[in-house]
């Protein structure tokens, strides 16, 4: 004699075999020899960047090599940068930015400094050696047109094809999501600035 729970756990054996069936046969479909992707995280909430460092902490776990430039953040210590130093043989890490915007109030200067940071990401989308790079606060920078996007976009699509690229910051622009093979809105809800919260060493920065 069976009980209301073993009947229940029997229904749920078998749609878990019928899940199980249908996800097999859905990848099945799929391959593994994937191009390298274009992965843009954007949007108003918290988690872009930090989505993003966690991708290269995979990376790493794997004997892969990183490219990381950061537009904006300028010589602001934060715990990634203080961290992937650790790892000099792994992780090419350049601070390019000269700061927030709202800090430096000179566009020629911002524009500038976007320029040589875009010269040192073409650097690393071309070196074999790198198998992931990431242009933190790209989006911001192209957001004020400090760079071309259309040329942006055209140095993206001739790439090496093997090479991943994940992208940050607020506010991409089209053209940008247009070629994106992954691309992941983060949404704001809730935030402790909004508290009167600034923001906390090892959660922000």
């Amino acid at each position: 004699m069976t009980t209301p729970e073993d009947d229940k756990n029997a229904a749920h054996r078998q749609a878990m075999k019928v899940l199980k069936a249908e996800r097999e046969a859905l990848m099945a479909t799929k391959t593994d020899q994937a191009p390298g992707l274009l992965l843009v995280h954007t949007g108003d909430g918290k988690g872009k960047s930090t989505a993003a460092f966690g991708m290269v902490a995979r990376a790493l776990g794997w004997g892969q090599k990183v490219g990381i430039v950061q537009y904006i953040k300028g010589k602001w210590v934060t715990g990634e940068r203080q961290f992937f130093k650790r790892f000099p043989d792994e992780v090419r890490y350049e601070v390019m930015g000269e700061g927030f915007t709202w800090d430096t109030q000179d566009r020629a200067r911002d524009i500038a400094a976007a320029e040589a940071a875009w010269t040192v990401s073409l650097e690393m989308l071309a070196d074999p050696k790198l198998d992931l790079v990431l242009f933190d606060e790209l989006n911001i920078a192209l957001r004020y047109d400090y760079l071309d996007i259309d040329q942006v976009v055209a140095d993206l699509e001739a790439r090496p094809r093997d090479k991943h690229v994940v992208i940050t910051g607020r506010n991409a622009k089209p053209q940008l999501l247009a070629i994106a093979d992954l691309v992941t809105e983060m949404t704001l809800v809730k935030h402790p600035f909004d508290q009167g919260i600034k923001a906390q060493r090892g959660i922000d920065f």
